[in-house]
């Protein structure tokens, strides 16, 4: 389930945000992607300020709604293979698109990405909670466990 919006003239013509209060509905980071595809799409590759500014919106529009959107972070389709660690590149290179795409657009959260175990990354969406060094946990990226229902 989710919502769908397209657009026109936009290389991603279409989104659909999927948002689940109910815990046990949310889902790892290989569950997100397997359900984007069985609908025909890919998890999100954001690819320039203007793209990551148009989820924001339509974030907003979503909570505006009322339909009492509460914390809960966003799988976006950028992650890290475990078997790339041992390499001699810097961590956040590591990084890449799910779908392929070669942007290098990136959104992260102060003092993000954490590497380690964390490989998966999702978008902020903690409006309740304090605010950080990188200010309020909203929308900036964030690397996670791939394990962890988003």
């Amino acid at each position: 389930s989710g919502q769908k919006v397209c657009y026109g003239g936009l290389k991603h013509s279409c989104y659909k945000l999927a948002y689940f209060q109910d815990l046990s509905r949310r889902v790892g980071f290989e569950e997100a992607r397997q359900a984007c595809e069985m609908d025909g799409g890919a998890l999100l590759s954001l690819e320039s300020e203007a793209e990551q500014q148009l989820i924001e919106n339509m974030l907003q529009n979503l909570t505006k709604s009322g339909s009492g959107i509460s914390d809960g972070d966003f799988w976006i389709g950028l992650w890290r293979s475990g078997n790339e660690l041992a390499t001699s590149s810097p961590c956040p290179s590591l990084y890449k698109w799910a779908d392929g795409s070669i942007s290098p657009f990136r959104n992260w959260y102060t003092d993000e990405p954490s590497c380690g175990s964390e490989a998966c990354v999702v978008m902020y969406h903690q409006p309740t909670a304090n605010p950080g060094l990188g200010g309020p946990y909203l929308y900036q990226w964030n690397d996670d466990r791939c394990n962890m229902k988003h």
